[in-house]
């Protein structure tokens, strides 16, 4: 029997790696998984977008010059292409003096490769692209990890293959617009198509109510989570006011800060 994904649980707080353990390693690297994981995440962030040749890769940016050695539009490029890039040639913690993984052949994940190794990690998957996430659904469900995926996109469209399934599924950022309305307006909310909202703290500059949201959904059965936190104090006062999960580049300080 599969427990709880720790970001439906009403009765936990869960601390998620952003990227994995975005602070200290390349991000969306297998390597800054298996950190996050080891300073006590109890579930990994990452980004989903789809390769040339139709494989569900691990990936933020729709192109990969930022994070790698190599240039060009991870929808124009093969999985061999992307596997080819140092996926840690880029990251500095120091201002870019020194880039302490570069050549320690960390390689952009596979969807399937997260899967397969982080067994029975949770995992919270950022849908980055419509065109992918039929094709994510079927490695999910093929390689039965249902039970420890939540999704979420900014697209809604990216979310209409996913209703209906076992997988749970995330607010848009449409979703999000219309509870803005609704805490407007004070007209309750007994039922929503999402079992989580996962929100930044100010959207386009604006701060959000995140109070009042966690309390007009809670009576539906939603959990707020919240990203990016990295500063203990704003932690804590999240919590205070009702959210559950903090979704974090530093996840091991979030975790201190929680359990202390």
């Amino acid at each position: 029997m599969h427990m709880i994904h720790p970001l439906l649980d009403p009765d936990r707080r869960p601390i998620v790696g952003h990227r994995g353990n975005s602070a200290h390693a390349p991000e969306n690297t297998m390597e800054s998984f298996r950190q996050a994981l080891a300073a006590g995440a109890e579930c990994v962030e990452l980004d989903v977008r789809l390769s040339a040749d139709g494989v569900p890769v691990v990936m933020h940016d729709p192109t990969i010059g930022r994070t790698t050695d190599a240039s060009g539009a991870v929808a124009s490029l093969s999985v061999e292409q992307l596997r080819g890039a140092d996926a840690g040639a880029r990251f500095t913690r120091d201002g870019g003096r020194t880039f302490p993984y570069r050549g320690k052949a960390l390689r952009v994940p596979t969807l399937e490769d997260v899967l397969t190794e982080l067994v029975d990690v949770p995992l919270l998957l950022e849908i980055k692209t419509p065109e992918v996430s039929p094709v994510a659904q079927r490695l999910i469900e093929r390689l039965g990890a249902e039970w420890r995926c939540v999704v979420e996109s900014f697209d809604v469209r990216a979310l209409d293959p996913f209703r209906g399934s076992r997988i749970a599924i995330g607010a848009s950022r449409a979703d999000v617009a219309r509870l803005l309305h609704r805490i407007v307006t004070r007209r309750p909310v007994r039922s929503l198509p999402y079992s989580v909202m996962c929100l930044p703290p100010r959207l386009r500059g604006v701060r959000l109510p995140i109070g009042s949201l966690v309390h007009l959904t809670r009576p539906a059965g939603c959990l707020v989570h919240v990203w990016t936190i990295n500063d203990p104090e704003e932690a804590r006062y999240l919590w205070t006011i009702g959210v559950r999960g903090i979704v974090s580049d530093d996840p091991g300080l979030i975790r201190r800060t929680r359990d202390t």
